[in-house]
């Protein structure tokens, strides 16, 4: 029997253990992300000897007949454990359905379990992931609209960067209230939750150990985002916001950011090694089927996308 509890902040130093053992780089295999879903989603965790086992209802239904599960992420014998989650399933009369499948995985579940299992692409859910050296530098032909933008912002603006500090939430809570009101949170579920789940990350900014970087522009908060190590060479997205009236904040937050998190000072003239910046891959997470998200994310060249899939055990 697996013995499922509400994801709490106390969690984070051993699920962050077992996450690191896996050292995925998809954005469902990070404490951040699962805490502050954790109300959309009904999110529910369990340590299984090595292995974190994440289960959740889609959309937050409380129907436990429709859990879903990551796959579990930690070290030992994941036929053991997937056997286990299997068990749960059916203890709650629900199909097991694993969601967010990666390749590594889904070659697992075929090894393990002959036949068991069919998959389907989730499109809506593959990752971007970016080469860092790209987007801190913005350098090349390919990047020459977004190093406009970022010259016009800095051309019109008395602007500033600083830190997201804990000091600084309080502004950025009232940014995000702004934005939502803005662009229609009333209207759109989707954008109210996404909300929710950004003020979560604000609220919990210091005990998640979060980082991140505040623009502004005579004085006003018109950029924020926010971000932290994924793995031992990616660094995670989580949020970030601009005012869409304000012309290239989008762009210069996520390059002043990323500049910042370097593990050096950046200098146009630097060396560029994994050392030096101190992540190799920067994840912007996914566009969850969005159109103008999506264009707004191929825009930036990705070097690849994580592919994950939805994986049902078969009736047979």
């Amino acid at each position: 029997m697996i013995d499922f509890k509400k994801i709490e902040l106390s969690d984070k130093e051993w699920v962050d253990q077992l996450l690191s053992y896996s050292d995925y780089r998809a954005t469902e295999f990070n404490f951040t992300v699962l805490f502050i879903w954790k109300e959309v989603f009904c999110t529910r965790i369990a340590r299984y000897k090595d292995f974190l086992i994440v289960r959740f209802c889609p959309q937050g239904s409380s129907d436990t007949g429709k859990a879903r599960y990551f796959f579990p992420a930690g070290r030992g014998d994941y036929k053991d454990v997937l056997q286990a989650m299997m068990d749960d399933a059916h203890s709650l009369n629900a199909k097991f359905v694993l969601l967010s499948v990666l390749e590594q995985q889904k070659e697992i579940l075929q090894e393990l379990f002959p036949d068991k299992f069919t998959f389907e692409a989730n499109r809506n859910s593959y990752d971007y992931v970016y080469l860092a050296e790209n987007l801190i530098t913005l350098k090349g032909k390919k990047y020459q609209s977004k190093r406009n933008f970022v010259s016009r912002f800095k051309n019109n603006n008395n602007w500033s960067y600083e830190p997201l500090t804990p000091a600084t939430t309080a502004e950025c809570l009232q940014m995000n209230r702004e934005w939502c009101a803005l662009y229609g949170c009333g209207q759109d579920l989707s954008m109210e939750q996404e909300s929710c789940s950004v003020k979560s990350a604000l609220e919990n900014f210091e005990a998640l150990q979060l980082k991140g970087g505040i623009l502004r522009a005579d004085g006003r908060i018109v950029a924020f985002t926010i971000g932290e190590k994924l793995n031992s060479d990616t660094l995670l997205v989580h949020i970030e916001k601009a005012f869409a009236d304000i012309t290239g904040a989008y762009p210069t937050i996520s390059q002043m950011f990323l500049q910042h998190q370097m593990a050096v000072p950046y200098t146009p003239e630097m060396e560029f090694s994994a050392e030096n910046v101190g992540f190799v891959y920067v994840n912007r997470e996914d566009d969850a089927g969005n159109e103008s998200l999506r264009n707004a994310k191929l825009q930036y060249h990705p070097i690849f996308l994580i592919e994950k899939y939805i994986a049902t055990i078969s009736e047979k």
